[in-house]
């Protein structure tokens, strides 16, 4: 199955939190990193009072079950010190599975595609790096979502591949 992992992080050099992750999801079972995009510097949304995150999107190819993927990400999350203080909290390190082939999933522990992937712009421009022709399950088309967020401040800081 292939899936797209959102990575990102604004504490304990977020950059090498963002790497390190990257490394982690190379080295799942049952699984293969496939690309990653380029990295991205963005500003915090929802709470604001915290530093620019660093993020980028991973595709990986997996025989794991979308909730077995969720947990394994969760595991990565704690490796790398992520607590979860309150909701949009400050965090070393935040996985999100945005998708997962074209599940569509609205459990309390897992909801695909990712529920406000779509919104944001820190997921939209690395997604789209990886794959310009994405679907997104019940989402216009991918060029008509990045017209929408393209005023979020969001700087690519390495081009793909070389992060």
């Amino acid at each position: 199955m292939r899936a797209y992992i959102g990575v990102g992080a604004n504490l304990a050099s977020p950059q090498t939190q963002v790497l390190d992750a990257l490394q982690a999801l190379a080295q799942l079972d049952q699984s293969q990193r496939v690309a990653h995009a380029s990295l991205w510097r963005s500003a915090p949304v929802g709470y604001t009072n915290q530093p620019d995150f660093i993020n980028t999107v991973a595709m990986i190819n997996t025989s794991l079950s979308a909730h077995e993927l969720l947990q394994a990400l969760h595991h990565i999350e704690a490796t790398q010190g992520r607590t979860r203080e309150f909701t949009n909290a400050p965090r070393t390190l935040d996985l999100d599975l945005l998708l997962y082939e074209n599940l569509v999933c609205d459990e309390a522990t897992l909801k695909l595609p990712h529920p406000r992937m779509h919104l944001r712009a820190f997921v939209l421009r690395p997604l789209a790096e990886l794959d310009p022709h994405a679907q997104i399950p019940g989402q216009a088309p991918l060029s008509t979502l990045l017209e929408r967020v393209a005023t979020q401040d969001c700087t690519r800081l390495t081009p793909i591949g070389h992060a």
